[in-house]
């Protein structure tokens, strides 16, 4: 941070500080906090398109920033993720089809022919008519976006998927479909899923284990039901107390109650 006339230096603002955590395959890892705690950040770095200050990525036991540019796009194929605007992340002058072959053309041999069928097969995975193969991203709406999200981003067969915000900013009536697709599609596939979220319902359903960030930093983590149901953090309480409820004249009480990816950032000298 710089400040005054001069601009000097007065202060440094870690994104992540500190943060220690491990995801086993099958595993559903939330990851919660307010805006600005870290949470995109740190799923941004997992997947090595920011590159930490210092510390180690690792997947499979191998450290991801050590490799060289070649060799760590070779890797991309095993790790993909979902990003929250689905009205942003797709272009849009590609129509459908384009979208979630392109991926395939990258990572794979096939063909066109190929490419062309390998995209039907995931648009009906995901829960999309084959239909809509020939549409621009501007034809559909906001939850079949971010399905066309999901199939690009299962096209390659990753054994992680980053799933920032997946349905922060779809409308209520279609979050239940998208959670409930990631649910049966990481239990089909085995799939790692780092889900990062501030929706403490999408979490409780989804995750199985729970970490919750604060001034980018990993202030308490657990199983999800445990960690839900009596948290020790004193803004993890402030996290659930904030949750609305359908009676506006109930509180809520909040009682005390081998890994083929993991992230060390060191934390800031003190």
């Amino acid at each position: 941070m710089r400040r005054g006339l001069l601009q000097r230096r007065r202060g440094t603002v870690r994104a992540l500080d500190g943060v220690d955590l491990e995801l086993a395959r099958g595993e559903c890892l939330a990851l919660v906090g307010e805006s600005g705690s870290g949470k995109t950040t740190l799923g941004r770095c997992a997947l090595c398109l920011i590159e930490p200050d210092a510390g180690r990525v690792l997947f499979a036991g191998e450290d991801l920033l050590a490799l060289p540019a070649g060799a760590l796009r070779a890797r991309r194929r095993r790790f993909q993720m979902v990003f929250q605007d689905p009205y942003g992340s797709l272009d849009p002058r590609q129509r459908v089809e384009s979208i979630v072959a392109e991926p395939l053309a990258i990572h794979t041999d096939l063909g066109r022919d190929g490419r062309r069928e390998r995209t039907r097969e995931l648009l009906a995975m995901v829960g999309l008519s084959p239909e809509l193969a020939g549409r621009f991203p501007h034809e559909l709406s906001g939850g079949q976006r971010q399905r066309v999200g999901i199939a690009r981003a299962l096209a390659p067969e990753p054994e992680l998927l980053v799933a920032d915000e997946p349905v922060s900013s779809l409308d209520v009536s279609v979050r239940g479909q998208v959670l409930s697709l990631l649910a049966g599609l990481r239990e089909r596939l085995g799939l790692a899923l780092l889900l990062i979220s501030h929706d403490l319902t999408a979490v409780e359903r989804l995750a199985d284990r729970t970490a919750v960030m604060y001034l980018g930093r990993i202030v308490e983590t657990g199983a999800t039901r445990e960690l839900l149901a009596g948290p020790r953090h004193p803004y993890t309480v402030s996290l659930l107390s904030a949750v609305p409820v359908a009676d506006p004249r109930r509180r809520r009480r909040a009682g005390n109650g081998s890994a083929p990816w993991s992230a060390s950032i060191p934390g800031a000298p003190r």
